[in-house]
């Protein structure tokens, strides 16, 4: 069995599955409480899945980007579990986990998510024969930049601000394909999918040295006299 962990942004989700099928899934928005929900929400889903912590064979985390808070509670509990457990851990994009909701379509697919300063993560993905593939890597860029790698009819998903979501409808037009309501969701069985993959190629993560992907340094507000 094995437990995902997404606390990228203010939705978190949680998953427990055996070989990437999921078996018991629970999404929420934590806002700014990673710290003091996660834990407790494993031990409710694995009070609903009926299992002990023990059967956890594999930990699965979503490594950003995202919010510097809430990436850091989702690795560190991850990696924290991993050694108390003696399992893997492998650790996916969350940009990944979002796009890989709409793999099936074989559209190309970018998932989006603020990265403040008018700026956006990005990056875009797209299933290819039975191939899942990053066409183009995460990085930080605008509207304007992204828009112009757009060449073909693609998908948007994600936790899109309004704005950005303006910005790609009056510059692609009906190549921008933008998801709304409910689609905006990151659930956790699809990083669990995902995690699956790596985990029964045995491509695990070192947990000593897997770090969240942040993209940008957080800002740091030093104090008057230091």
């Amino acid at each position: 069995m094995e437990l995902a962990i997404d606390t990228s942004t203010a939705i978190a989700s949680l998953a427990l599955s055996v070989k990437g099928e999921v078996q018991a899934e629970l999404t929420w928005h934590a806002g700014r409480s990673h710290a003091t929900e996660l834990m407790p929400n494993i031990v409710h889903l694995l009070h609903l899945a009926k299992v002990e912590i023990e059967d956890i064979e594999g930990i699965v985390v979503a490594k950003g980007p995202g919010s510097f808070t809430g990436l850091r509670v989702g690795v560190s509990t991850a990696k924290g579990l991993c050694f108390a457990l003696g399992v893997p851990l492998v650790g996916i994009s969350t940009l990944e986990v979002q796009a890989f909701a709409h793999a099936a379509t074989s559209l190309p697919v970018c998932p989006i998510l603020s990265a403040g300063r008018g700026e956006i993560a990005t990056a875009l993905f797209q299933m290819q024969g039975e191939n899942w593939h990053r066409l183009i890597a995460e990085h930080i860029t605008n509207v304007d930049a992204l828009c112009s790698e757009i060449i073909d009819r693609t998908i948007f998903c994600g936790e899109i601000p309004p704005e950005v979501a303006q910005g790609l409808e009056q510059r692609l037009g009906s190549k921008a394909m933008i998801l709304q309501g409910g689609a905006f969701l990151r659930r956790a069985g699809y990083l669990a999918q995902l995690g699956w993959k790596r985990l029964e190629a045995k491509d695990y993560d070192n947990p000593a040295t897997l770090q969240p992907l942040y993209l940008r340094k957080p800002s740091v507000t030093m104090k008057q006299g230091s």
